[in-house]
């Protein structure tokens, strides 16, 4: 009897995703008429977060691993998604296609991610620290090879009960949406100021021979 009465009041998971800047939640466009066309991932996480758990720190060497507390769909996935709906908007319309299901769109550049740390801190603050890289699959060349820290407040007051627990992991989504937007903000810088992408040499050849002769 005791043990069913615990069961019956085993409290609900909640379940969180990540927002996209305040800019692009919900806008529409046309997602073909921008300049150039980008190739977000793949994005890559360590094992300690690729699971359906909310990852916090409680200090520098112990992880905490909520049940109660977890990502509506995979993280890998909701990053990717809120990362790509910020370019899109950073870029100005320009053509946004996450991995893997752009294979048929020919791109300009492609932006890979390794995140090493994607969580809330003992200090107070959500981390993002992530390695990127810009490169042309045309001519195969790294434009941008960088590594970035991005650290984001969620203070949140004290208390081991539900309601504050279920308050402070919003927090930290809310905080780690503010990272990831920090981080799509410097991709963008990045990309806007790489030069203008050249057709394939087949085609510049095509269009160099229809070229009318004087």
């Amino acid at each position: 009897m005791l043990l069913l009465a615990g069961c019956a009041t085993t409290p609900p998971s909640s379940f969180y995703t990540l927002t996209p800047l305040p800019q692009a939640a919900g806008r529409a466009g046309d997602l073909g008429a921008g300049s150039i066309a980008v190739g977000l991932g793949p994005v890559t996480f360590p094992q300690f977060l690729d699971r359906p758990q909310i990852v916090t720190r409680d200090g520098a060497n112990r992880l905490v691993v909520d049940e109660f507390h977890r990502w509506g769909g995979t993280v890998q996935d909701d990053f990717l998604r809120v990362w790509g709906e910020n370019l899109a908007y950073l870029l100005g319309g320009s053509r946004v296609a996450l991995f893997p299901s752009e294979s048929r769109m020919p791109l300009d550049y492609r932006v890979l991610a390794q995140v090493l740390a994607f969580e809330g801190a003992a200090d107070g603050n959500a981390v993002l620290r992530v390695r990127w890289s810009v490169t042309d699959d045309r001519q195969r060349r790294t434009f941008a090879a960088r590594e970035n820290v991005y650290r984001c407040p969620y203070r949140v007051g004290g208390g081991d009960d539900r309601a504050t627990a279920d308050i402070r992991y919003a927090a930290v989504v809310a905080a780690l949406s503010e990272c990831l937007g920090d981080f799509s903000r410097d991709v963008a810088e990045v990309l806007g100021g790489l030069p203008e992408p050249q057709p394939p040499a087949a085609d510049a050849a095509v269009s160099s021979a229809a070229q009318p002769r004087r």
